[in-house]
């Protein structure tokens, strides 16, 4: 794609998109005005700042100066420093500014009488400075998405970088364009010659919407005809047993079974049932014929609404070096599978969640140069997108090779910010502390930044993922680097679900969120700080019944229930429900009326076949659910933060005892034996040693005698946690040194923090 037309299809995506974020911000200024809940002010927010950050990437510096004034006037409003009305007014205002400026190409760059006397408006009524219209300073203009590829600067003086022309509107092509050019010889073919034949044409989009829901009807209504072939053949089944009844009749109970009549009679109804079978065998094959091309319709339509990631990514490697420049950076981005197809109507999500972390990537991740160097990276930073498809699911990951996220920092801020307790932080497992990032309102910045520092960013990803019905996971290694991980369905008009029963109900759940399907037993299940759970391939799951979570009547009804394990981003829970109808691929509707509309939990609904209609579920809203009525609760504030080595082989009891010793707000450290238990005790200062007695190599005993007879650990705790509960065994124990001994099947939050408490 040439720079010309590259910089008129991102120009007319931002027009579209800009306009749809306009009228939000209209509306939701309006609700502040009315003193309308936070979340108003939240979407202004969120809306100003995207629009500021899209504007700056493609250099319409005016509206990005713009916005930025009206985030700094929203915030004083909020802060009660400027009256409501007032800002409103004033927000109203800057809507229309944008407007006309984006029928302004010029306007849009270097700002006009209009824009320059609203942002000493909005400046004024807020308190704060005017931003500046080409932010980074230097005497020089930073490039922009819009700046030409290579521009001559003008004559002038050497002090400084010149300040290149403004980027004209490009002109159209010439009528000679469409003839055919020099020929290889160099000498111009005479006359025009036909132009090419497209082999693509425009579509509205809400052309393809109708289609693709019209295909999804047609798809139920073909497998209603599937049911239906499938009755009448059970039908004439009844039939062919009733014939051959009848003629073993005639041929035992007739007094003259060689009639003529009834010979009649019996090869009628022979003919009548060949025909019958063959006219169902003929019908099967039609209908099952019309399926399958009424499913290659809809695939056929599906992905026509696809359209190639790199209409998106292809504004980000210039996007990411100007942001980098900014602040003094070095950053090169990589694209993988940029021409992966994603269904039109998600286009605006995926690039407002990517623009985004690519910005939290630059600003918090990657490291200054002399930073990098002292620490022997190279002075370039390196960010990576790499997409691949996972059947329906779209899989996006964003790696950065900077500073990763400290999880320690993480919770003090979430804790200065009020949006956790002390305990509640302490209590955190650090890839749940990495989490908090998700946070609304969570920023690590004191200060307000081009890029950053409004609390705004993160949680605007998660929302926006999540409510596409997809998941997003973050993981990070201190001083290398963080990955964001996106997921994602491909296309919303036909979905892969799994169909289950709560009473004569039917729920859908994505079938790319179900890990397994299984029968929960009684000997499976186990209790976690008060919640039900069950071990799944060596892990502690909770186990919840989906009636009850959805504020339904009933639960398990028989010993062994029913249930579907589903897993959103590293969280798995399994679903106790009343059976299974099965998997399908349905049309998703959405939800009409005002019984289902805005329902928790609810993403949709689905025609079946029988003439039912399926509830469509959110796994992530569900698993946010299960995680709040899962967490342990606290009833008092550990004293401090405790340092604990646990020692066990069984993977499963490990997780387990390290649940309730995070529970209780301490930091765990694992080892699956006797002897790497007192490799880590050597090289670690621990408060505390938990360990089992029953172990390869070293048991639990030898182990604690040897930890005793050190001088550098003697004064170490060491609490013996195993099954052996026998009066020989505890003093077994106690013999070895031990300081307490307690059993696990006797084990709870309580015991096991009264028992830290004691010895620390």
């Amino acid at each position: 794609m040439d720079t010309e037309t590259l910089k008129k299809t991102l120009l007319k995506k931002f027009e579209e998109v800009t306009a749809d974020r306009l009228r939000k911000i209209q509306r939701a200024a309006l609700e502040l005005e009315k003193g309308g809940a936070a979340p108003s002010g939240d979407e202004v927010a969120r809306e100003l700042h995207t629009m500021k950050g899209e504007a700056r990437m493609l250099g319409l510096q005016a509206i990005g100066q713009l916005t930025h004034a009206a985030e700094d006037l929203l915030k004083a409003a909020r802060e009660g420093k400027t009256p409501a009305q007032a800002a409103t007014d004033l927000l109203l205002r800057a809507c229309d500014t944008v407007t006309a400026l984006l029928d302004d190409p010029a306007g849009a760059q270097d700002g006009n009488a209009a824009s320059e006397a609203l942002c000493q408006a909005l400046a004024q009524a807020s308190g704060s400075p005017v931003p500046p219209l080409k932010p980074g300073g230097g005497s020089g203009t930073r490039p922009s998405m819009m700046s030409g590829a290579a521009r001559t600067p003008p004559a002038g003086p050497a002090s400084g970088a010149a300040t290149p022309a403004p980027a004209r509107r490009p002109e159209p092509a010439p009528p000679a364009a469409k003839y055919a050019p020099a020929s290889a010889g160099g000498a111009a073919v005479s006359g025009p010659r036909p132009a090419p034949i497209e082999r693509a044409i425009r579509v509205n989009i809400e052309v393809l919407d109708t289609l693709g829901q019209l295909a999804g009807d047609l798809m139920v209504e073909s497998a209603r005809a599937r049911l239906r072939n499938r009755e009448l053949s059970a039908l004439l089944d009844r039939f062919a047993r009733m014939t051959e009844r009848l003629v073993r009749f005639s041929e035992t109970q007739l007094p003259d079974a060689h009639d003529p009549l009834l010979e009649r009679i019996e090869g009628d109804l022979h003919l009548l049932r060949d025909d019958s079978f063959r006219f169902v065998r003929t019908h099967g094959d039609g209908v099952n014929a019309l399926h399958g091309n009424l499913a290659q319709l809809a695939d056929h339509v599906a992905e026509a609404r696809l359209v190639p990631l790199s209409t998106v990514f292809d504004a980000f490697p210039r996007a990411v070096r100007e942001m980098a420049r900014s602040q003094g950076k070095e950053v090169n981005l990589a694209i993988e599978n940029a021409d992966v197809g994603v269904d039109r109507s998600l286009l605006a999500d995926v690039r407002d969640a990517l623009v985004h972390i690519l910005r939290n990537a630059v600003d918090h991740g990657i490291e200054a140069p002399d930073g990098r160097a002292t620490l022997g990276k190279p002075a370039a930073g390196k960010i990576a997108i790499r997409v691949r498809v996972d059947g329906d699911m779209l899989q996006m990951v964003i790696e950065d090779d900077g500073r990763g996220i400290d999880p320690a920092r993480v919770r003090e801020v979430a804790v200065k910010r009020g949006l956790l307790s002390a305990t509640q932080a302490a209590a955190l497992a650090d890839r749940e502390a990495v989490e908090l990032i998700f946070l609304n309102g969570f920023s690590t910045r004191d200060e307000v930044t081009d890029l950053s520092g409004r609390g705004v960013g993160m949680d605007v990803v998660k929302r926006k993922v999540e409510t596409l019905g997809g998941s997003v996971a973050v993981t990070s290694r201190i001083g290398l680097g963080a990955s964001v991980s996106l997921r994602l369905p491909q296309s919303l008009a036909m979905m892969k679900v799994l169909l289950v029963r709560l009473g004569d109900d039917v729920y859908g759940l994505p079938a790319s969120d179900v890990e397994a399907v299984i029968r929960v037993k009684p000997e499976d299940r186990l209790e976690i700080l008060g919640t039900l759970a069950i071990h799944h391939r060596e892990r502690p799951i909770a186990l919840i019944a989906l009636g009850p979570l959805l504020g339904l009547n009933g639960g398990p009804r028989i010993d062994r229930p029913p249930a579907v394990v589903v897993r959103h981003a590293e969280d798995r829970a399994a679903l106790v429900v009343d059976g299974f109808v099965g998997e399908r691929e349905v049309a998703v509707k959405p939800c009409g009326g005002d019984f289902l509309k805005g329902a928790p939990y609810v993403a949709g609904t689905a025609a079946l076949e029988d003439g039912r209609i399926a509830v469509l579920l959110q796994v992530p809203d569900l698993m946010t659910e299960v995680r709040r009525s899962a967490r342990p609760v606290l009833q008092t504030e550990a004293a401090r933060r405790l340092k604990v080595l646990l020692v066990d082989d069984s993977p499963i009891a490990r997780a387990t005892e390290a649940a309730l010793v995070r529970a209780l707000g301490h930091v765990v450290e694992e080892a699956q034996d006797g002897e790497e238990g007192i490799e880590r005790a050597r090289q670690g200062e621990y408060d505390i040693i938990l360990t089992d007695v029953q172990m390869p190599k070293l048991d639990g005993f030898a182990m604690t005698r040897r930890i005793k007879s050190e001088p550098s650990l003697a004064k170490v705790p060491v609490v013996i946690l195993s099954s052996l509960a026998s009066p020989e065994d505890k003093r077994r124990g106690s013999d070895a040194g031990a300081d307490a001994y307690l059993v696990k099947g006797e084990l709870g939050v309580e015991i096991l923090a009264q028992t830290i408490d004691r010895l620390t």
